[in-house]
């Protein structure tokens, strides 16, 4: 090959195949050994082209190329001249040849000169010229098998370091390396410590995040909360385009505080509720709130830890401030002042109160003609210790409502309410209220079939709005706080009014993938707590009934079309809360006519005895007992119609209630 090479030479005119096929004539204009291959130009249309061709290919078109060069070398051979032979005669004895050896000699060249002449003019095989070449096509296609091994080779590595990192059986791996490569790229990690000083805040509003349970770790949830500093917290939303490609929607979340998953109750408690306690010792009113999906931790946090169905009350906020009150009793300032503790502990649920303390005792909740609300039945117990504390918890939670609902199947149902009261002279000095609120996730099952679910629903939406509207009231220092709107917020009025209140709310959240949805629900609702700004102060007043309302309507529901004006809600979700509002009214009217009616029963019955008595004297007056039973009869038959009008007002409102929920369904 090396001898083709040579003799081709730049300027030469040879013949090339191009890539439509067509035969052209080209001039070289450089030849490259090392890659076997030469350039060539040509003109076409008054343009220059040009194209690089293998010599293998260039031999096979212009055979005569080969032609011009050089015969190779042939061997050199030792020719043996063979020997005479020798005639052997018949009767055995050999004759030499008369041959002369110049003939003999003469002969050999004539027999050897064809051959080399017919070496001279053999054609080339051009098989044997290229031997040990390979075509273009075959160079490229191992070159592309080769890549295609490294590629495999590589692809095979990463994936056996990517199985080391992470579970690539999980459905939701890409996510979980989406969010760990975010992780990574923060610049620094700076979560809440204990040496971090505590601030004080008239409405303090904090986060609290929870490790991912057993049974999230079974069904291979991944992590999408990060708290990346003491007071941000971030949600990974996973999201798909329309292209399919995945991709995190990384939301930010700012508090006052945010406690990661490695916090624990006590460090929760230094930040959150431990200021407040101050509060009620100085003549003032303090709440606290555990706001959360179910399951997101509320209960752990305000009543204690769990060790399966057992909870240990003396790890929870309700026990950790009762200790703190009584560390404070015993303080010289406040030793004189002869105060005496008591707890109550009750529930609301579906617009009813119910005292936990007491075997569930239903109660009502009443103004006084100061504007006082008053719980009217409700049990105070009196404590003297943290143990006497613990133990009216304990009971209290064993009657704690219940259920099933579309995000956990033992969803708490009602706000449950543990109050620690100071008391001088029986006299109310302060008041801390320490509220787990129903799972969230409970408002968004109005859609149910089953009424009672749905007024539960929207009992649980009305609560929680009106809370939020009180709390951001009381921030601002508004005129106008909803406080009728629910039995919730109206029971905690006057943790809402004077400038001696203060509130903090702690709001749950679930870090697993299926709860990403009601965890952005809850931090969106934190997060409007928290646009809060302080006005010049005034005291928050009730509202009155505006005249755009109905005649017909409490306060309650006044409140509740307020409320719903402030939040710019829809009129139909308007119109539902009021018409749950009424149902529950008619339906605790009609409960305590009937209750009065059955004691009337009682009474009348005595009477008629003694009416009775009275026809078998001799002598009785008959015109005197016909007149004493007409008056009893008119004022039965009052009271029956009445009780009959307010029985048909209920009916009425059930069947309007069922139509609305039918129309919304």
């Amino acid at each position: 090959m090396d001898a083709h090479i040579v003799n081709l030479k730049v300027g030469l005119m040879v013949k090339i195949k191009r890539s439509n096929g067509v035969i052209q004539d080209a001039s070289i204009t450089e030849v490259t050994a090392e890659k076997s291959v030469v350039r060539v130009e040509w003109l076409e249309d008054s343009i220059s082209k040009a194209k690089e061709i293998d010599i293998e290919n260039l031999l096979l078109l212009n055979p005569n190329l080969v032609e011009k060069m050089p015969p190779p070398s042939l061997p050199r051979r030792r020719t043996q001249i063979p020997k005479r032979e020798l005639a052997l005669p018949r009767n055995g004895i050999a004759i030499r040849s008369t041959r002369s050896r110049a003939q003999a000699q003469a002969a050999l060249e004539v027999q050897i000169a064809p051959n080399l002449r017919m070496a001279e003019v053999e054609p080339v095989n051009y098989k044997n010229v290229s031997a040990g070449r390979k075509s273009t096509c075959v160079r490229e296609t191992e070159r592309l098998k080769k890549q295609r091994d490294d590629r495999r080779t590589q692809l095979h590595e990463i994936r056996g370091k990517r199985a080391q990192e992470y579970d690539t059986s999980n459905p939701n791996w890409e996510f979980m390396k989406m969010i760990t490569e975010f992780r990574a790229s923060l610049d620094c990690y700076h979560p809440l410590s204990t040496s971090d000083p505590v601030e004080l805040h008239k409405i303090c509003v904090c986060v609290r995040k929870r490790p991912l349970s057993r049974k999230e770790k079974m069904k291979k949830e991944i992590d999408v909360i990060t708290v990346s500093s003491k007071n941000v917290v971030l949600v990974h939303e996973p999201k798909m385009k329309v292209d399919l490609t995945k991709f995190l929607d990384n939301q930010p979340f700012k508090f006052d505080y945010v406690f990661d998953d490695s916090a624990i109750n006590e460090e929760v408690y230094r930040f959150t509720a431990k200021p407040l306690v101050q509060t009620i010792f100085e003549r003032g009113m303090a709440t606290c709130f555990a706001y959360g999906q179910t399951g997101s931790g509320k209960t752990h946090t305000m009543g204690g830890d769990f060790s399966g169905k057992n909870q240990d009350s003396s790890k929870g906020i309700y026990a950790l401030a009762t200790q703190d009150v009584f560390s404070l009793l015993e303080q010289p300032r406040y030793k004189d002042l002869n105060l005496k503790v008591f707890v109550s502990f009750f529930e609301i649920y579906s617009g009813k109160v119910f005292d936990l303390l007491n075997k569930k005792t239903k109660l009502r909740i009443m103004e006084d003609n100061k504007q006082q609300v008053q719980i009217v039945g409700l049990l105070e117990q009196d404590v003297f210790c943290v143990d006497d504390v613990i133990m009216n918890i304990d009971m209290g939670s064993n009657y704690r409502t219940s259920g099933q609902t579309s995000a956990n199947n033992y969803s708490s149902r009602s706000h449950a309410v543990f109050q620690i009261i100071l008391r001088k002279k029986d006299k109310l000095y302060g008041q801390f209220s320490l509220i787990d609120l129903a799972g969230n996730e409970r408002g968004a099952d109005t859609n149910s079939a089953d009424r009672l679910t749905r007024m539960e629903s929207s009992e649980i939406n009305k609560s929680l709005l009106a809370l939020k509207e009180c709390i951001r009231s009381l921030g601002q220092n508004n005129n106008y706080t909803p406080f009728r709107a629910s039995k919730l917020t109206l029971v905690l009025r006057d943790s809402f009014i004077g400038e001696n209140s203060r509130t903090c709310m702690m709001a749950m959240i679930s870090p697993g993938l299926n709860s990403c949805e009601h965890t952005l629900n809850t931090l969106r609702y934190a997060d409007r707590v928290k646009e809060l700004c302080v006005d010049t102060p005034n005291e928050p007043e009730c509202s009155t009934i505006s005249q755009g309302n109905e005649i017909n309507e409490s306060l309650e529901q006044s409140d509740i079309r307020l409320l719903c004006e402030q939040i710019e809600a829809p009129s139909k979700i308007c119109d539902m809360h009021v018409d749950v509002s009424r149902l529950l009214e008619l339906e605790e009217q009609v409960v305590d006519e009937h209750r009065e009616i059955q004691q009337k029963l009682l009474q009348w019955g005595d009477a008629d005895n003694k009416l009775l008595k009275m026809t078998q004297l001799p002598d009785f007056n008959l015109e005197t007992y016909t007149n004493i039973l007409q008056s009893y009869m008119d004022e039965r038959m009052e009271i029956f119609e009445e009780f009959d009008k307010s029985l048909k007002a209920l009916r009425q409102a059930l069947q309007k209630e069922e139509q609305a929920a039918k129309i919304k369904g």
